[in-house]
């Protein structure tokens, strides 16, 4: 019961804050990659962006460092990068959360 309870409290207060992630609430180590990989985009914006559409580069690299994107998925992960880069053109957050959903 009060297992149950715990669940449906952290759910609650996930649903009720703004950008907060339910996991990162009882992970700290998912919200320290997380805020790593915010900060690796938005330090770089816009310039990453020119290094998403030309295929890589260091701010790229090491926002997907951050994000833990292994090397063997990085070349797949850059297309899908690109093909949705009108979408991150004016939203750096939505850029750090799709990297932090690539990697592990």
């Amino acid at each position: 019961m009060i297992r149950s309870l715990s669940i449906c409290l952290v759910l609650l207060l996930g649903a009720c804050t703004q950008g907060a992630n339910p996991v990162s609430l009882l992970n700290p180590a998912e919200a320290q990659r997380r805020g790593a990989v915010e900060v690796a985009v938005k330090s770089t914006f816009p310039g990453i962006l020119d290094e998403i559409e030309a295929g890589g580069g260091p701010a790229i690299s090491g926002a997907m460092d951050a994000a833990g994107v292994p090397a063997q998925d990085r070349p797949a992960r850059l297309l899908q990068l690109r093909g949705d880069l009108g979408l991150y053109e004016s939203n750096p957050a939505a850029l750090a959360a799709a990297l932090v959903v690539y990697g592990r």
